[in-house]
């Protein structure tokens, strides 16, 4: 066996084997190392074979999609790897073929022919599958091209007996062929093929990818020109090579598929894997599972982050070695996916295995603990289908059994993935409301005890009329909060307030405020307060009609921007309240902290002063406690007499039911508000 140094023309050979090698002129034996000259420059193929075997060792580390395209690429390796080797091989046989035997430099120099034009042929192919979405129209254009390559193929397997390409003999050596030149123009015409093809299809190849593919014809291009003028320095493979290295860092860089903590494919190359499975296999079962680590910021305030991201490094090695590492994905910072082929059976025993193994301690160094976890998991198809709504259902599975105890699977089944549709076809419709502006607004008329009179209103979003039918509040408004929507559909619910407001002011019925709802997300907004004055300023009435109120929820979770923002809200005139006082989340020490006006007892306070005397007697010091505070308060729910006259006698100063009015529309509002602005309901 031989071991080939090169530097530009001169290649060193060292003898591994004394008796290999006899000098034919001189009839003696070699020594150890001969020096010998070459009439080609094969430097650059030997560059290229280096940078090609490195780019393979890198491309392995990843986890290869069984993708059609990614197949082809690991094609254009093999072939550019064995044209350039080859090529190295039969340019140093050649140029010594007394040393060789004559059958061994035909056989490496008729796979150098074979392989040449394979490398633009290959590149071709890999062009096709990323430019050709329509599988039909990819197989009918993968078999025309290569017929050209059968053809040349069968040219050179017949070629020790016609010499039409090249000859190799102990008297002439090397000969070219009157058809050498068919090698060279069939791989530069699959180049210009390739570059064809790209043109063709340059409106629906995104335009960084179009570049990254017109890039192997263009060096193509170059190499030819490059050659003309220096004839004996060799580079058919170095651009083979240049390309590869382009498509590999933008196209087929696997890098940005893999999560650099634990080593294994990341939450994209998971989406990849789905899409694949579900394009190429559309009706084969596989399960889906998500392996959730439960209060995990725990161990990293315990044992710092570094040894929290080496428990994580520990559970995914667990993992990979259990199912294998293609299998297990990093699916967000503390959770784990697995996504595997595999009969119901084998499924159940992986999931007890994991379960079994996470009831016991892990170890990290001189760290020990157990760590909590729940599993949430769906099948392909019996319980869903498509990409959005696979991860849409194991996230919802995980979160459900988040609610339960430790170690708990959820599977999500064919009822929780309708829920999960319902509340996808209910974003869609908050979405287009949004854009659409086309809310249906409701008010609430607020009975002023003082007054005696209607001078106050609550206002409520509704949407009545829909795909699914009517929806409630208590359904769509959690679902918008979660997915942010909430955000936008506030702005719009205070500037439709602002202008009924000011449709009321300009018909001179006396209305004193309207409360509008702010959830818990709002007030994370930057520029809330500033904007909430835009759009009370651009309707053109007074701040003080708009009282913004809140939840004791979202106060419990927002206490210091609450405080500020109500604070600019006062400098203002804009006077905020309390909703839904009595529900569990704050108690009297909280409410003294934030300078709201007014706070609005729940509905389940309300309601039980009917029932237990004792919640009567509480609720009425309640009553008694706040407006020793100053504090206006607002019965909500009231329902009969009974709870009308005992909030009356103890204090209340406005009242909100259906005792005296259901939620209104827009003009029925207005209608009520015009029939009871000189009335006046007695007691």
């Amino acid at each position: 066996m031989f071991i080939f140094l090169f530097y530009y023309k001169e290649v060193i050979l060292y003898r591994g084997i004394k008796n290999v090698i006899m000098e034919a002129v001189s009839g003696k034996r070699i020594g150890t190392i001969i020096m010998i000259t070459l009439d080609w420059n094969i430097a650059p193929e030997c560059i290229s074979a280096v940078i090609l075997s490195i780019i393979w060792l890198y491309s392995r580390r990843g986890s290869w999609l069984p993708t059609l395209k990614n197949r082809i690429f690991q094609c254009c390796f093999l072939v550019t790897f064995l044209a350039i080797t080859t090529n190295i091989l039969s340019t140093v046989m050649i140029a010594y073929y007394r040393v060789f035997p004559l059958w061994l430099t035909w056989l490496i120099t008729t796979i150098y022919f074979i392989f040449t034009p394979l490398m633009g042929a290959v590149y071709c192919l890999y062009a096709a599958t990323v430019i050709y979405q329509n599988k039909e129209r990819l197989i009918r254009f993968m078999k025309l091209s290569m017929i050209p390559s059968i053809l040349y193929t069968l040219l050179v397997l017949t070629n020790p007996f016609n010499k039409e390409l090249f000859d190799l003999n102990y008297q002439s050596g090397y000969v070219k062929g009157p058809w050498i030149a068919i090698t060279y123009i069939l791989f530069y015409a699959y180049c210009l093929g390739a570059l064809f093809i790209a043109f063709m299809e340059k409106d629906k190849v995104e335009k960084n990818v179009f570049n990254i593919l017109s890039a192997f014809p263009i060096i193509a291009s170059v190499v030819i020109a490059v050659q003309q003028i220096f004839p004996t320095v060799i580079l058919t493979g170095s651009a083979a090579t240049c390309a590869l290295l382009i498509i590999y860092l933008y196209l087929q860089n696997k890098q940005i598929s893999m999560d650099y903590l634990t080593d294994i494919p990341n939450q994209l190359e998971l989406s990849n894997m789905l899409e694949y499975l579900l394009g190429e296999y559309p009706k084969q079962h596989f399960s889906l599972f998500v392996i959730s680590l439960r209060d995990f910021t725990q161990i990293n305030s315990a044992f710092t982050h570094q040894v929290g991201d080496a428990f994580l490094k520990t559970i995914a090695c667990y993992l990979a070695s259990l199912v294998g590492q293609r299998h297990v994905y990093r699916f967000k910072g503390d959770e784990f996916a697995i996504l595997i082929r595999q009969p119901h059976e084998v499924i159940s025993v992986i999931l007890k295995q994991i379960q079994e193994r996470m009831q016991k301690p892990w170890r990290v160094k001189d760290h020990e603990a157990i760590l909590s976890y729940v599993i949430g998991a769906v099948d392909y198809p019996e319980s869903t289908t498509g990409i959005e709504s696979l991860i849409s259902s194991v996230e919802y599975a995980v979160s459900v059994a988040k609610k339960n105890y430790n170690g708990y699977v959820c599977y999500c089944d064919q009822n929780m993935f309708e829920m999960i549709q319902r509340k996808r076809e209910i974003v869609k419709i908050l979405k287009e409301k949004i854009a659409n502006q086309d809310f249906e607004m409701y008010y609430q008329p607020l009975y002023s005890v003082a007054t005696q009179q209607f001078e106050y209103a609550e206002s409520l979003v509704r949407i009545n009329d829909s795909p699914l039918g009517p929806i409630y509040p208590s359904e769509f408004i959690p679902i918008a909060e979660e997915t942010g929507l909430i955000i936008e559909m506030t702005y719009m619910i205070l500037d439709k307030v602002c202008k009924f407001a000011r449709s009321l002011l300009d018909e001179e019925i006396n209305i004193k405020c309207i409360h509008v709802n702010f959830s818990a997300i709002q007030f994370r907004q930057p520029q809330l307060a500033q904007k909430v004055c835009e759009i009370i300023h651009k309707n053109n009435i007074p701040f003080s009609v708009i009282k913004i109120e809140f939840t004791e929820s979202t106060l419990a979770e927002n206490m210091d921007i609450i405080h500020d923002f109500v604070s600019d809200m006062e400098k203002m005139g804009i006077y905020m309240g309390l909703d839904d006082f009595g529900v569990g989340y704050s108690n009297i020490s909280t409410v003294i902290q934030i300078p709201f006006t007014t706070i609005k007892l729940d509905k389940s306070l309300v309601w039980a002063v009917s029932k237990q005397e004792k919640s009567a007697i509480m609720v009425k010091n309640m009553i008694r406690t706040f407006k020793d505070l100053n504090l206006t308060v607002v019965a909500e729910g009231v329902e009969d007499d009974f709870q009308n006259q005992f909030m009356i006698r103890n204090g209340v100063d406005q009242i909100q039911g259906y005792y005296y009015s259901k939620p209104l529309p827009k003009e029925e509002m207005i209608r009520f508000m015009k029939k009871h602005s000189q009335n006046i309901r007695k007691g």
